[in-house]
């Protein structure tokens, strides 16, 4: 049983805070040190609540005469067994006591000494009992602190991008990308690489594999693994650089971690391969692109811009490209204008499409979208419309400047025939996907601010000439909600190309999913594989005289497998696949507005 600290104990404590009260009053030099401030240092187990800001309340002080606390705020109401233990006497400079009280004192000692045995085997209790409180009063607080949490803007993501100086498209890049296709055929005649089972996508860095000699074959023939690495069955570091090496030439996560999309592009067979390089480089057959010193690219396939200068990628960004049933067009042509604050035309198709069907089903949409309906003699009233018909495709529909709107607060200005362009985007999530085919056919850019940067170097500044547009002016330019066009001193070239295999200037071979089936050859009959095609059938079958189908709903989700899957119905011994060329355009015949996006006609400035 705890002993019960005698009534006498307790008075010098009351006369102690007494008389300290007194000596503050009188300015004694000693008080900071008297009243627990000093050097002194605490109790053991007493540390962590004497530095709590109310350290008096938690600690229980001593109790005087009356049964009340001395200085304590509130009563301390907890059962004894969890009450914090008492400070020691050498927390504060005890008063100089009177010669009579020596025996009574003595006694007091004694009694403290036994206390302070207690206390001590209660510290560990009273400080788990301090502990379990803190948590009690810090729970109610936790809903508070995510709700503010849950207020605060998203911070944005943007899908890693190659660091690769090399860019997509140089004045060498059609011979460079005939020659990997040479060499690819080469590979597919020499019956390419073995298929690699799925369960090598479990394996970790230090494991063994009975299919690692296969994996390490593939690569020393593509150039990634040296020709002079050690042999094994390992998935040693060498290996590993080898696959980030592999995984960097066919735009994935250069982790150097084998996993399910990796082993899916080791497994394209060598053929398809060949086909990719042959049709890009058809594709770029007769360009006629005006390469300079500072020129743009946007390898749609990819999914990402490129600003060029002096023959290396200043900046690489991540970008949102037109969705398989809304193709991106190649286009070659020049920027010419920056626009901060655009309205939007909306195109007819879009109307008809989306807008009326959308204004049956709410009548408040074109409101909620700050969308307005112009006529002849001027704005008209929406329910003046009968929404029932095709009437509103008459007039033309409008939305205006904001931050909502479907180009954000920045266009990228290059005429061309097709009505697309660059622009910001309010809808800023889809940078962080890897997958990013889902726009009308424009190319919605991340971080287009730093582009425009980038592009109006070498203009006047918005204090005339001798300033420069840097992030400031940018950003001041945009916050006025006004409607600002930029003239570029000097047009930069800018081209949209789909490249599914292209070679850079240091000879890799670089590869993506042909998300338009562009590659595809012409369709042929069905096969089960069990017969060999006649030798030259493919060769002496006329190519078709109009534009490719357009591609089907959803091959961005299957695009590599596909080709897999045709090739793996051929035997492995037949060479590549002749090429059928692609047009570098669509067909005429193809209405221009099932390119442009939902952001795509030029507003009426």
């Amino acid at each position: 049983m705890v002993p019960v600290q005698p009534r006498r104990h307790a008075r010098p404590h009351a006369a102690l805070g007494a008389g300290l009260s007194l000596l503050a009053l009188l300015g004694a030099p000693g008080v900071a040190q008297a009243q627990g401030t000093g050097a002194v240092p605490p109790a053991a187990g007493e540390t962590a609540r004497s530095q709590e800001p109310r350290a008096p309340e938690a600690k229980g002080e001593a109790k005087g005469a009356t049964g009340k606390p001395a200085e304590a705020k509130r009563a301390d109401t907890r059962p004894a067994e969890t009450r914090p233990a008492e400070p020691r006497a050498t927390e504060a400079a005890p008063e100089p006591v009177p010669a009579q009280g020596k025996a009574q004192d003595a006694r007091a000692q004694d009694a403290k000494g036994q206390d302070a045995k207690a206390q001590d085997s209660k510290a560990s209790e009273s400080k788990a009992s301090d502990a379990r409180s803190a948590e009690t009063k810090s729970q109610p607080a936790k809903p508070q602190e995510a709700a503010k949490r849950s207020r605060e803007p998203a911070p944005l993501v943007y899908a890693k991008v190659s660091a690769d100086p090399n860019p997509t498209l140089t004045p060498r890049t059609f011979l460079d990308t005939l020659r990997a296709a040479e060499r690819y055929a080469a590979f597919a005649e020499a019956g390419g690489w073995e298929r690699l089972p799925d369960d090598l996508a479990r394996l970790k860095p230090g494991e063994r594999h009975p299919a690692i000699p296969t994996l390490r074959h593939h690569l020393t023939l593509t150039g990634d693994l040296p020709a002079d690495a050690p042999p094994n069955d390992r998935l040693d570091p060498p290996l590993v650089a080898a696959i980030a090496a592999f995984q960097a030439r066919h735009g994935l996560p250069d982790s150097g971690i084998l996993g399910r999309l990796t082993i899916n592009a080791l497994n394209v067979p060598a053929a398809v391969r060949q086909r990719q390089l042959a049709a890009s480089a058809a594709r770029l057959m007769g360009s006629k692109f005006p390469f300079g010193e500072r020129y743009v690219v946007v390898n749609i396939p990819s999914a990402a811009v490129e600003a060029v200068e002096n023959g290396a990628v200043t900046r690489r960004y991540v970008a949102v490209v037109g969705s398989p049933d809304k193709a991106t067009p190649s286009v070659e042509t020049r920027i010419t204008d920056i626009n901060f604050n655009p309205t939007w035309t909306v195109p007819a198709s879009v109307v008809k499409n989306e807008i009326i069907p959308a204004m049956r089903k709410n009548p408040g949409y074109l409101a909620k979208n700050r969308i307005r309906i112009l006529g002849p003699a001027g704005e008209v009233d929406p329910t003046r419309i009968d929404w029932a018909g095709q009437k509103a495709v008459n007039y033309t529909l409008r939305q205006d400047s904001g931050l909502d709107n479907s180009l954000g607060q920045v266009r990228i200005d290059m005429p061309n025939r097709f009505a697309v362009y660059m622009h910001d985007t309010p809808a800023k999530s889809l940078f962080a996907a890897s997958v990013r085919f889902h726009s009308h056919g424009c190319v919605r850019v991340g971080q287009v601010k730093e582009l425009v940067g980038w592009l109006l170097q070498g203009t006047d500044g918005p204090n005339g000439p001798g300033t420069s547009w840097g992030p400031i002016e940018i950003e001041t330019g945009i916050a006025d909600g006004e409607r600002r066009d930029i003239k570029l001193t000097k047009p930069i070239p800018v081209t949209f190309v789909y490249l599914t295999g292209f070679a850079t200037p240091d000879g890799k071979a670089h590869f993506r999913d042909d998300i338009y089936n562009l590659d595809t050859p012409a369709p042929e009959p069905a096969a089960t594989g069990a017969i060999p095609p006649a030798a030259g059938a493919d060769a002496a079958k006329p190519a078709p005289a109009t534009a490719p189908a357009p591609p089907r709903p959803g091959a961005a989700h299957d695009a590599k497998p596909a080709p897999a899957r045709a090739a793996a119905a051929k035997p492995a011994t037949v060479g590549p696949a002749p090429v059928r060329p692609a047009p570098a355009k669509p067909s005429p015949e193809r209405p221009v507005t099932e390119h442009r996006s939902l952001e795509s006609v030029e507003p009426t400035r």
